[in-house]
């Protein structure tokens, strides 16, 4: 071999070399080994599975009476006032409500919900309702909101008066007011109902509805809500409720003539008109005792409400989003219509 031969030799080995080197370098380069093949195996993300779809119990009940007011506690099954289900999303944050018969049903769904949104909560109920009350104070103050309780009976002026300054004084304010505490007890003729079960009714479901809403509409500022709760019965009244159904067709027409009143002042006034609900209303003494196993079967829906499942409609009324909503009435009635 020449010595040009030789040389010839030595350049193709060292070019043959580098290229070597860069081939090996380019297939075990990191950011290249770092990067999977397209059909490795790794299976896709999947969607998270939606909700369940809730199964709320369905008559027949076991039978069951309870003394007037009741307890949710003592109720069985017990109602699902949205305990573990309802989850917020700060819908009403830095507001302060005031909720009559807060202790329970729909009133305490409520409670419950509107703490989860964001909300400071003042509940009303009557001293025998204590047991129930102290499970939603517990419940609202473990969301870190105020939770304030007070106890009375509404059927006083006075009383009424005091529960508005004591809300207002307690929560530093107020800007949504629920007036939802009733009473109902049926009765078969006119000729049972006494007049004093009839002025109870009437005190309870009007009066104090009356005399709450005026204390607090001198501290309601713009923007605030009253939502009142009224019932299928303002509508579709049933032969033994004559005094309850009387006084829930009532506040279907005073929420739309206050809502009117009070337009200019950018407080808007609705109803809720539930149809048949299961709360201690039920068996402490709203139903007669043989019809309440078969308490709500005759919607098409074949069961009651539960608590719950009108929570987010007293959300949305209270909230700004509905700032166009004002003397309308939300039903929900399992398919019964009105309204």
């Amino acid at each position: 071999m020449t010595k040009k031969d030789s040389d010839i030799l030595s350049r193709r080995q060292a070019v043959g070399g580098l290229l070597t080197g860069v081939a090996v370098a380019t297939v075990t380069s990191p950011a290249t080994a770092a990067q999977p093949a397209p059909d490795a195996g790794v299976p896709a993300a999947q969607p998270a599975p939606p909700p369940a779809v809730p199964d709320h119990p369905r008559p027949p009940f076991p039978a069951q009476q309870q003394p007037w007011p009741g307890l949710a506690s003592k109720m069985d099954p017990r109602p699902d006032h949205g305990e573990k289900s309802y989850v917020g999303s700060g819908r009403l944050r830095g507001r302060k409500a005031l909720i009559t018969g807060g202790d329970s049903g729909i009133g305490r769904a409520a409670a419950i919900a509107y703490a989860r949104e964001g909300a400071d909560v003042a509940i009303s109920y009557l001293p025998a309702e204590e047991p129930d009350a102290k499970e939603v104070v517990t419940l609202i103050r473990a969301e870190g909101r105020k939770a304030v309780a007070l106890p009375g009976d509404i059927r006083t002026e006075a009383f009424c008066k005091k529960l508005v300054a004591s809300a207002v004084a307690q929560l530093g304010g107020l800007d949504i007011l629920v007036n939802n505490a009733a009473r109902q007890k049926p009765h078969a003729s006119i000729l049972d109902l006494s007049a004093e079960d009839f002025d109870w009714t009437i005190k309870t479901n009007l009066y104090a509805m009356f005399w709450i809403t005026k204390a607090a509409v001198p501290h309601l500022p713009a923007g605030a809500a009253i939502i009142n709760t009224a019932s299928v019965q303002g509508y579709a009244p049933s032969p033994q409720l004559l005094d309850y159904a009387t006084t829930k067709g009532a506040i279907v027409t005073f929420s739309k003539a206050l809502a009117k009143q009070l337009a200019d002042k950018n407080i808007r006034v609705n109803a809720v008109a539930p149809g048949p609900f299961w709360t201690p209303l039920q068996p402490s003494g709203g139903q007669f005792p043989d019809k309440l196993p078969e308490f709500g079967q005759d919607t098409p829906l074949g069961r009651p409400g539960q608590p719950v499942e009108l929570a987010s409609v007293y959300v949305l009324l209270a909230s700004h989003e509905a700032s166009y909503i004002t003397g309308q009435v939300y039903g929900a009635s399992g398919g019964a219509g009105n309204p």
